[in-house]
């Protein structure tokens, strides 16, 4: 049985694009500034291959890598979590997705009042936990409901869950959805359930993402319409709005994404396993924690050795990530860089540079051939170039 295990650091990137400089991210490189912290340490990412990838000069590289590996380019205008993860699936966006620096327009904030029959508060671009010190209290005195956005393409709504039930919230994000399309269709409505009391409110692990459907058919479809499996691990159902996933896996965190996927490991299926770890973006990259950031990605490289030691002869895994989140910039958002890509498994030679790859599409070309599926997809396979 052939199975593959694709798994995604989110905003683990390793440099500026050349068009960096059209996203304001002239001289990120969310890698290299973790890697001259204390807290960092790669030693089996270094074994794969990870810092013998092109232009990663600023730490040890392996002499005999286990792995084959490239350096990602994206191809789709943007930089978000949903196109990033659609290109690796093999679908490139040529418009970015609108996003919102002055908070929504007066028509959609009506029409989520009349959703939810409450006043709206907030409407701005906002982090997550400091909405929550300045309106939480506001919203449970009030009834009001908290949107506000970001520099992402989202619709972020939060609500006490002894205010508004969680079911509730859900129901309300599912409505704005269908609504939010054309010049409004935001890559994600986000629901945020939050919990405690003023000062010491807390988002619970009860976010749900609410996503646009992938305009085109993606590799996920394309396996899944084989009858093999496809699971999706943490956001990765949220993702792809449930869209060619067989079998979906809900996360807390990075440490339990890693626990279950290991279970999976461990399972007979065949198809493939894709996996996204959002603590590298969403508790650490997003709040500009570059210690923080450096001692998941240690964390990460500890856990990574427990999969490869259960992987079977027809296993490959491969390791990506969709867009970058330099901590140590002044900006808090994601940054336009390039992506790492190692893989590994017993059919897949060692050390092979494969450079600078046009796309994150040629990810999902190669696991397309690899299961023997003609692509309907966008993407050059490298399997020829690494398959034992």
């Amino acid at each position: 049985m052939k199975r593959v295990f694709l798994i995604v650091l989110d905003s683990v990137g390793i440099g500026e694009l050349p068009d960096a400089d059209l996203y304001g991210d002239t001289g990120s490189n969310t890698l290299k500034a973790c890697s001259s912290q204390k807290e960092f340490n790669m030693t089996n990412m270094k074994d794969l291959g990870l810092f013998n990838i092109d232009s990663v000069d600023y730490y040890e590289k392996s002499e005999n890598p286990l792995g084959s590996f490239a350096r990602m380019a994206e191809k789709s205008n943007g930089k978000d979590t949903i196109i990033g993860h659609w290109e690796i699936a093999g679908v490139i966006s040529e418009k970015p997705m609108p996003t919102f620096p002055n908070g929504f327009p007066q028509e959609v904030v009506q029409q989520f009042k009349t959703i939810t029959s409450r006043d709206i508060l907030c409407n701005k671009p906002y982090s997550g936990t400091e909405v929550l010190k300045d309106y939480g209290k506001q919203s449970i005195e009030t009834g009001s409901i908290i949107v506000y956005t970001s520099a992402d393409s989202v619709f972020q709504v939060a609500a006490h869950e002894n205010i508004i039930p969680v079911n509730k919230l859900y129901e309300y994000c599912e409505k704005i959805r269908e609504f939010l399309t054309g010049d409004y269709a935001v890559g994600r409505v986000i629901a945020r359930p939050f919990i405690g009391e003023y000062p010491n409110f807390e988002r619970t692990p009860n976010r749900k993402d609410f996503s646009l459907k992938p305009p085109k058919i993606t590799m996920l479809d394309q396996i899944e319409k084989r009858g093999l499996d496809v699971i999706g691990v943490g956001k990765i159902n949220d993702i792809f709005a449930g869209k060619g996933i067989t079998h979906k896996v809900k996360t807390s965190n990075n440490s339990d994404g890693l626990t279950k996927l290991k279970k999976i490991v461990e399972q007979d299926f065949e198809g493939l396993c894709f996996v996204n770890l959002v603590d590298f973006d969403m508790v650490y990259g997003h709040r500009n924690d570059v210690s923080g950031y450096a001692g998941a990605l240690s964390e990460f490289d500890g856990r990574i050795k427990e999969i490869m030691d259960l992987m079977r002869r027809e296993d490959i895994l491969i390791i990506t990530a969709d867009h970058g989140c330099d901590p140590t910039t002044s900006s808090t958002d994601h940054s336009r860089e390039y992506t790492p890509m190692v893989i590994y498994g017993s059919k897949v030679k060692q050390g092979v540079n494969l450079g600078t790859r046009e796309s994150f599409s040629d990810i999902a070309a190669t696991i397309l051939e690899y299961f023997g599926i003609n692509k309907l997809v966008e993407g050059k396979s490298f399997l020829k170039e690494i398959i034992r």
